[in-house]
């Protein structure tokens, strides 16, 4: 099994998200996928299955610790590096949340771009002991979320709470045990924690604690930036069309820029990104 290692959602291999990607993993089981990931170490790490069809693939996606059914920085760094070996342009990738569209293109010197379609994006209220026990364990008070932006769980192939507080210290401040946030996230079938601050009406700052994955946060992520847009149109948060830019893994030091595109209409939403490959 040949394992290609990027870094999703920036162009230097300092920044972003790193992950695996196997392009062909036709004849490999599960137990030996999971093994491969954890060995990669990586949040994610993703596995190409072609098809009869030409450029249409089968793909899983594995933490170091289970399967997901969505990764979006991993899917950003598979699309790229399969447009170095064979070409830019579409992808179809039937992954186990549904259909997800990606295309590839070329810019200055070269550099890749790939932007991604999510399933159709849908929400879900998020109040009561759930959300009290959430802010408890993350260490926030309801008095840290933000009046316009209220808390909700949303899905662009994956769940993702969204918390969004007014306050970049609030952002900055991120502390909590990992265990008991897990055991939650696990409960209630989450993959992230998707914690935001608005910098401006269309640019916003984020932090993903990922602990099922077996990591404290995670420096990019494109299915909770998939949710978000689907949020922010479904709540009327922002008029559509938009594009929308999401900073995240600034304070880890992993620094990543994610745009999003929200369509009117109740589509799937493009998340657009670059990577670069690792050494090793």
């Amino acid at each position: 099994m040949e394992i290609l290692r990027y870094t999703a959602f920036s162009s230097d291999p300092a920044g972003g998200n790193p992950a695996g990607v196997v392009l062909d993993a036709r004849g490999t089981d599960d137990a030996a996928m999971l093994a491969a990931a954890a060995e990669v170490g990586y949040s994610e790490t993703a596995f190409l299955m072609p098809t009869e069809q030409d450029r249409v693939m089968d793909v899983r996606y594995f933490s170091p610790l289970a399967e997901v059914p969505f990764c979006g920085h991993a899917t950003i760094a598979t699309a790229v590096a399969y447009a170095e070996r064979h070409g830019a342009g579409d992808l179809i990738l039937n992954t186990r949340a549904g259909t997800v569209p990606v295309h590839t293109t070329a810019g200055t010197a070269g550099k890749l771009t790939a932007t991604l379609v999510s399933v159709p994006p849908k929400s879900q209220d998020l109040r009561g002991p759930v959300l009290a026990e959430l802010l408890a364990i993350l260490g926030w008070t309801a008095s840290d979320l933000h009046d316009a932006l209220p808390p909700r769980v949303a899905f662009g192939g994956a769940w993702h709470p969204i918390l969004a507080t007014p306050s970049r210290s609030r952002l900055t401040e991120l502390d909590y045990d990992m265990d008991a946030l897990r055991a939650l996230m696990l409960r209630e079938d989450w993959t992230t924690i998707d914690l935001l601050w608005r910098e401006s009406p269309d640019v916003f700052q984020a932090r993903n604690p990922f602990p099922v994955g077996g990591v404290f946060e995670d420096p990019a992520t494109g299915a909770a930036a998939a949710a978000f847009g689907g949020y922010l149109r479904e709540l009327d948060l922002i008029p559509v069309p938009a594009t929308v830019t999401v900073h995240q893994g600034v304070d880890m030091g992993r620094p990543s820029l994610l745009t999003i595109g929200i369509p009117a209409g109740d589509g799937g939403i493009s998340v657009s990104g670059t990577a670069v490959a690792l050494a090793g």
